[in-house]
């Protein structure tokens, strides 16, 4: 089965989108699942304005039909609600073909905190993009009930996984003050690390990571150290030379740093919302308070080996068998809508 998937984000930027992309592209191969991209690699590019950082294609419709016709896809599947996802759908709804969505980032939460937009007006835009797929694929159960209840259809589950054979436990020294209390992520308003960085904590916090924020945090929290970004082994080993994992965030809706940190033996320190309660659940591997100061020092108490159970059973092969699943079960109904009989893709149960 040969899936085209269309992508705003992607290489070089370092964020969770990518990341499983890449890795879901991976672990689908040996599932029977060719999964090529159509990214901003093939088309100009310019600057976000206010996050030069992140660059933002200008595609063309007519180079986006033919790097369509070019893969000849089984299925599209449309990853995120920029340009290239905006003009992938367009040829998809006038050339009648079917296409799946996932829905990675609470982009209404994101522009409320940069412009005076209603986010009544993003969410309705959001529905309108995502009303004509055949699977809206979300990482968690409470953004799914969340996407449910605001008027999406076809809502179905895309869990994350971990790579363990990078992120585990290793001996590292980062020759800083200990405790180290780590955060991993872009730096920028809406990852809300001032409630982190403010905070009175012994030891070190550290910041991985860089974006339009960086400058201004540095500025404003001189004890704390910003190492940049980091990637692979370089990124692995930091965190294994953590205490523990703080996630400030209050938006997001699937950290996968969260099972980064956990896979490395680190627990994890955040405040009570849906995406890191819908991550760790009630395992015992996290201090969740309103009150993130008390959560990162009682996170000091919780065992490593715990962390590290609960990271082994979240696999990118399970990831990947769930994106392919749901792939597959959107064709067959497309099938029965159109009343009609196709051979259903090779698939290794």
């Amino acid at each position: 089965m040969r899936i085209l998937i269309a992508t705003d984000a992607w290489h070089p930027q370092i964020n969770g989108v990518v990341r499983t992309l890449a890795m879901t592209a991976a672990a689908a191969k040996p599932l029977g699942a060719d999964i090529h991209f159509l990214t901003p690699q093939s088309f100009r590019t310019v600057a976000l304005p206010g996050y030069p950082g992140l660059r933002v294609a200008l595609p063309a419709p007519g180079r986006i039909a033919a790097l369509i016709a070019e893969v000849d896809p089984d299925s599209i599947h449309i990853a995120t609600e920029g340009p290239i996802g905006l003009l992938v759908r367009r040829y998809c709804r006038k050339h009648g073909r079917p296409f799946t969505t996932s829905f990675h980032t609470r982009f209404p939460d994101y522009v409320s905190a940069r412009a005076p937009i209603p986010v009544s007006w993003i969410w309705a835009a959001l529905g309108r993009f995502h009303g004509a797929s055949r699977a809206v694929m979300a990482a968690t159960p409470a953004l799914a009930g969340e996407l449910r209840q605001r008027g999406f259809r076809n809502v179905v589950l895309w869990p994350r996984g971990v790579d363990v054979g990078l992120f585990h436990p290793r001996a590292t020294d980062l020759g800083l003050p200990r405790p180290i209390f780590l955060s991993v992520g872009r730096v920028a308003v809406e990852k809300n690390l001032d409630a982190f960085l403010g905070l009175d904590l012994p030891g070190t916090k550290v910041v991985v990571g860089d974006g339009p924020a960086r400058a201004a945090l540095e500025r404003t929290y001189p004890d704390a150290v910003f190492l940049g970004a980091r990637t692979g082994e370089q990124l692995a080993k930091t965190y294994a030379a953590a205490d523990v994992f703080v996630f400030p965030s209050r938006t997001d809706t699937f950290g996968l740093v969260l099972l980064e940190a956990l896979a490395s033996g680190v627990p994890v320190a955040a405040f009570p919302v849906s995406g890191p309660r819908d991550v760790i659940g009630d395992a015992a591997v996290a201090a969740l308070d309103d009150d993130l100061r008390s959560a990162c020092l009682a996170a000091l108490k919780i065992a490593p080996a715990a962390c590290l159970e609960f990271a082994a059973s979240l696999t990118w092969e399970k990831s990947a068998r769930a994106f392919v699943t749901n792939i597959i079960e959107a064709c067959a109904a497309e099938a029965r809508s159109a009343n009609t009989h196709i051979a259903g893709p090779r698939f290794i149960a």
